[in-house]
């Protein structure tokens, strides 16, 4: 039943992101930047503080050692939020609630993980450290899910960076977890059957995440041979032939009222990285990624976008002032993409993957057999 409740509540963070980003739009419309900061931050907070009220009330035996690591867990969550702030406030609020998040994922998933008997067959105990690398697992596999969801969605983001941040305050959630629950019975040294266990599961969850990492973050590098280079999820082919597409479809049917539980157009969403990239550099590179903008992605700069309502076109008279200061460099190389996208032979990515699933699954019950 434990599993169950933490498979659910699972479903739940991950299916629920798009309405999360309902949400957030909506508090953003109605309340101040300072508000809408202060309302996740107390929530936060709140959480915070009503889980270290029920660890002062539960925790009644070893109290130093579990105590200990409530405060490693407090310090731990608390050096990383700091290290992966950005400078918007809004935005590391929005990333407080998922260490709340995430931290009752493990919580759940660590409780189903623990044996109903103390103690397994011969008086040894029934608990081994796979009760705490599981949960891991599992809250990992369930992270990659939600940024892989919000990757898809229109204004939401997914990237590998958001499944680590989640990564961390899962170790937060297990940390209070065996605190406020400490295994029963628990040996450090693995069984054979959990040395197989973990060597299954470590497999399937190295080929989701390798999903992921393939489809949100592996990328070509496009090559105009006359102006640079700039990285994009599509070839020049591709990126051509949704040029002439976009450019039939926005005439009338344009990106200006997106639903957000719609699916994201990346072409749109790539044509906007350089118009903001653009829009922000100095003369040289804005130039540079206004000639990829006219060749690649023209229906985003002459039709309207939720972005842009009037296009984003440069007037002849600025793009001719513009064009008597610099000089086109065909070793220029746009960095106008918002997260990274690595340009690596699907092939060989595959192909390491592969062989570390086989290395995930293999191993570890051939050390289980060993131990038997």
């Amino acid at each position: 039943m434990a599993f169950v409740i933490a498979c659910v509540a699972s479903a739940l963070i991950v299916l629920g992101s798009p309405f999360m980003g309902q949400l957030q739009s909506f508090l953003r419309r109605s309340l101040s930047t300072r508000n809408y900061v202060l309302l996740f931050g107390v929530g936060v907070l709140a959480a915070v503080g009503v889980a270290i009220l029920i660890a002062f009330v539960r925790i009644r035996e070893r109290r130093l050692q579990r105590f200990a690591l409530l405060l490693v867990a407090l310090v731990f969550g608390g050096v990383y939020m700091w290290w992966t702030a950005t400078p918007y406030a809004d935005v590391n609020a929005v990333e407080r609630v998922h260490f709340v998040e995430y931290g009752l994922i493990a919580i759940l998933f660590y409780r189903a993980s623990l044996p109903r008997r103390s103690l397994g067959e011969g008086g040894k105990p029934a608990g081994d450290a796979s009760i705490v690398i599981l949960p891991l697992l599992a809250g990992f596999t369930v992270g990659t899910f939600d940024e892989w969801l919000q990757w898809f969605i229109p204004f939401r983001v997914g990237e590998a960076h958001d499944v680590f941040i989640n990564l961390a305050a899962l170790v937060c959630g297990l940390l209070f977890a065996v605190a406020l629950l400490p295994p029963p019975g628990f040996r450090r040294r693995l069984q054979p059957a959990s040395w197989r266990r973990l060597g299954a599961a470590a497999a399937v969850v190295w080929l989701i995440f390798a999903g992921f990492i393939s489809q949100v973050h592996l990328g070509r590098m496009v090559n105009a041979a006359d102006f640079g280079r700039f990285r994009s999820h599509y070839t020049e082919g591709e990126l051509n032939a949704l040029q002439g597409q976009r450019a039939v479809l926005w005439r009338t049917k344009p990106p200006i009222g997106i639903k957000r539980l719609s699916r994201e157009d990346q072409y749109l969403d790539e044509g906007l990285w350089h118009v903001r990239r653009r829009n922000t550099a100095e003369v040289d590179e804005a130039w540079h990624e206004n000639l990829i903008l006219e060749r690649f992605f023209v229906p985003v700069l002459d039709l309207p976008t939720y972005a842009s309502p009037n296009g984003n076109r440069w007037s002849q008279e600025q793009r001719d002032n513009i064009a008597k200061q610099v000089v086109n460099d065909a070793s220029f190389i746009s960095a106008a993409e918002s997260y990274p996208i690595v340009v690596w032979p699907r092939p060989a990515f595959w192909s390491i993957v592969a062989l570390m699933a086989c290395v995930f699954a293999l191993g570890p019950m051939m050390v289980g057999r060993r131990r038997q």
